[in-house]
């Protein structure tokens, strides 16, 4: 199993980005698996429903609801564990995993840059985790990096990202 991740300011496109690669390595043939990072609580159930209450009522530690064309878990954990951890516990079989988020992982990435969300990006040449950085995908002219820059505006990008993903993301043991 592979895994790399999509960083990137609030609003740049680390969403889009992850589904249009999603796709293309679907459309390869490969088994993708997704892991997304928030800040925030997530709020997949609502309350009154029967597995919120089996969830929040009953104290249950996991609940699994099992419908004929999809799962969902839900667990109470601290969020304490990285992608990896995540990855191994419930991707196994996956080809590659991408993670959008968990920007203070050691995992390789592609940062999203637009210069109308922030004034600069995550990448820093003189931090030492600049070294994770596969490529930056821009909006900007101006930018250049020591990684790879693509610009939304160059033909052929996804394929190329896809190819650097798949290339130098983390391979994860068993």
């Amino acid at each position: 199993m592979r895994i790399f991740s999509i960083v990137g300011q609030k609003n740049a496109g680390k969403t889009t980005l992850l589904v249009a690669m999603s796709r293309e390595f679907r459309r390869q043939g490969k088994r993708v698996m997704t892991i997304k990072h928030a800040s925030h609580p997530a709020d997949a159930d609502r309350p009154g429903t029967d597995t919120w209450r089996h969830f929040h009522e009953g104290d249950a530690e996991r609940v699994l609801i099992a419908s004929p064309e999809l799962r969902v878990i839900f667990e109470h954990s601290r969020d304490t564990e990285d992608p990896e951890s995540l990855a191994r516990r419930y991707f196994q079989g996956a080809d590659i995993v991408l993670v959008e988020g968990f920007k203070q992982s050691s995992l390789p990435r592609i940062e999203v840059y637009r210069s109308e969300t922030a004034p600069r990006p995550l990448y820093d040449p003189e931090y030492p985790s600049a070294r994770l950085w596969v490529a930056i995908l821009t909006d900007s002219r101006e930018l250049t990096a020591k990684c790879r820059v693509l610009r939304f505006s160059d033909t052929m990008w996804l394929h190329l990202l896809c190819s650097l993903a798949w290339e130098h993301a983390k391979v994860l043991d068993g």
